[in-house]
């Protein structure tokens, strides 16, 4: 037999006071409205006793708001590279008192549809909008009805709607600074993109993008050219075995920047056909700090994805846009850059080392 639910008026009966008084102490207003202590700890103890819980509905009537946040994403749920990204949203919305409702698209229109709507339905006090991948995206129609905020995403026209994303750029600058504080000043190739800012994959992909721009940044600053880029159509290991093939067959490399770690996975692969060793022959930089990285061998020098604290980056930007005035919103939303930290391993030694 289940047992009843202790309802407010449980608890006021117990505390032998009103349940308006109760209903006071309860919502932390008792010492504002002049609740004796007395009053205050009785009630406490009844409710803490009674093991009394809110009615969240009736609450979220009352004060407008529902406590839950909404978390659409196209397939982050099931990445085992990007989970963290939902991990972070949900401690950071625990902290706060709320919970995540979790929903995936799988990329279907009519679905993502749907889970707004869903997300709407519930009344959630908040939507956070993610991508598996930074790229730039359609905003679905609706979705800045409530407090939004866009993660790993771009809009592709103006928004409202702020953006929290990875600093790609300054990942970009990180990783050329690796191999020219190592001491290298020539044969350094990029394996994934370049040499020109527009030779990147199709697609939309705002890292191959923004990578590039700060790689080409940091090496003109010292004087420095890439001596060659080859663009990969996918970012997997067979596309970094092809393009590092192709670029052995014409010379020997001294250094690679490679796009992400599964490109640099393909490349230590070709490196090895040919008899070269990482680092001493050739050194290699790349992104991601996917879980291969450390497996590699020698272990892979990356910039990191930082999943964990995009999640929880996105849920202060979302609160902070849950209490923002609704009438500025004929502005364009922020861009929030979260810093990406390098992962110093072993595929990186000075030139002739």
């Amino acid at each position: 037999m289940s047992r009843r639910r202790v309802t407010l008026a449980d608890v006021a009966k117990i505390a032998g006071v009103s349940p308006t008084t109760a209903s006071l102490v309860l919502s932390g207003r008792g010492r504002e409205l002049r609740i004796s202590q007395d009053v205050e700890q009785r009630v406490l103890k009844a409710a803490a006793e009674s093991q009394y819980r809110p009615n969240i509905v009736s609450v979220g009537l009352r004060t407008g708001t529902t406590r839950t946040i909404g978390f659409i994403s196209d397939t982050i749920a099931t990445s085992r590279l990007a989970g963290d990204m939902i991990k972070g949203a949900l401690e950071a919305a625990r902290e706060r008192g709320f919970m995540l409702f979790i929903g995936e698209t799988e990329g279907d229109p009519e679905l993502e549809r749907l889970l707004l709507q869903a997300m709407h339905d519930r009344q959630v006090d908040g939507i956070i909008f993610a991508s598996m991948y930074t790229r730039t995206i359609k905003v679905p129609k609706g979705l800045a009805a409530t407090p939004a905020v866009l993660l790993n995403a771009l809009p592709k026209q103006p928004s409202p709607l702020p953006s929290v994303i990875p600093d790609e750029i300054e990942a970009g600058r990180i990783a050329a600074r690796a191999l020219l504080d190592a001491g290298y000043r020539e044969g350094i190739h990029l394996i994934g993109a370049g040499p020109a800012r527009r030779n990147v994959p199709a697609g939309g992909s705002v890292a191959a993008v923004e990578r590039l721009i700060g790689i080409r940044e940091v090496l003109a600053e010292a004087g420095v050219k890439p001596a060659s880029g080859h663009v990969c159509v996918d970012w997997q290991p067979e596309y970094g075995l092809a393009a590092t093939r192709a670029l052995l067959r014409n010379e020997r490399p001294k250094a690679l920047i490679c796009f992400n770690d599964r490109i640099a996975l393909g490349a230590y692969q070709a490196l090895d056909d040919y008899g070269l060793k990482v680092p001493a022959d050739v050194s290699v930089v790349s992104f991601d700090d996917h879980p291969i990285a450390a497996w590699m061998r020698p272990q892979l020098t990356t910039v990191a994805l930082p999943h964990y604290e995009l999640g929880r980056k996105a849920v202060d930007v979302l609160f902070t846009e849950i209490g923002r005035d609704r009438e500025d919103d004929g502005e364009e939303g922020e861009v929030h850059r979260v810093p990406m930290p390098i992962r110093l391993r072993e595929s990186i030694a000075p030139p002739g080392a």
